[in-house]
């Protein structure tokens, strides 16, 4: 009896290590496997970088903000001098808000005014007066989003491309605001 006591134990004291050794190796193989499938694994291609060419690429022109502000400030201290109270915007090329000053006591239609005159005479390049007068052959101009046909906006240019755009609004008539918006125009020649 003693004998068929120890060998059920023996028996699982066996089957234990059987199947520890089993359980190990398989554990081993599926390490070493991954390891081997890793190190036989291709490498990923690097990602593709796009290399623009000079011919892919434009170069525009913009007026810095200090700039933008010089000329801000030349058009609302033009108004000043005629005791005149305006707003004055500078767009960039892209029509952009660049600096927009509203001076002591200019009405509150006369901010987006300015910035609408601005925009208007960037995107034609070409005075909002004279654009207005472009009305009476092209009613649906006015149709546009973001324009304002009346006189005040002025466009800024380098070697005659525009490049920025200066509105003023708030004075009595559009040949004032067209004024100071080239009183804006003439400080960048300075």
């Amino acid at each position: 009896m003693d004998t068929n006591t120890h060998r059920p134990t023996a028996t699982r004291r066996t089957k234990k290590i059987v199947i520890g050794a089993v359980a190990a190796a398989a554990l081993a193989a599926g390490t070493f496997g991954a390891v081997g499938a890793s190190a036989a694994a291709p490498a990923k291609p690097a990602a593709q970088q796009a290399d623009a060419s000079q011919r892919n690429l434009t170069t525009s022109t913009h007026l810095t903000v200090a700039a933008a502000t010089k000329a801000a400030t030349a058009a609302l201290d033009a108004a000043r001098k005629e005791n005149q109270r305006v707003s004055v915007a500078v767009v960039d090329r892209n029509g952009n808000t660049v600096v927009t000053l509203r001076g002591d006591g200019a009405g509150p239609q006369s901010y987006e005014s300015a910035e609408r005159k601005a925009f208007t005479a960037v995107s034609w390049n070409a005075t909002t007066s004279v654009l207005a007068g472009r009305l009476a052959q092209a009613p649906n101009l006015k149709d546009i989003p973001g324009t304002l046909f009346l006189a005040g906006g002025a466009p800024v240019q380098a070697q005659g491309a525009p490049i920025a755009g200066i509105g003023v609004a708030g004075a009595p008539s559009g040949d004032l605001d067209e004024k100071f918006a080239q009183a804006g125009v003439a400080a960048l020649a300075k």
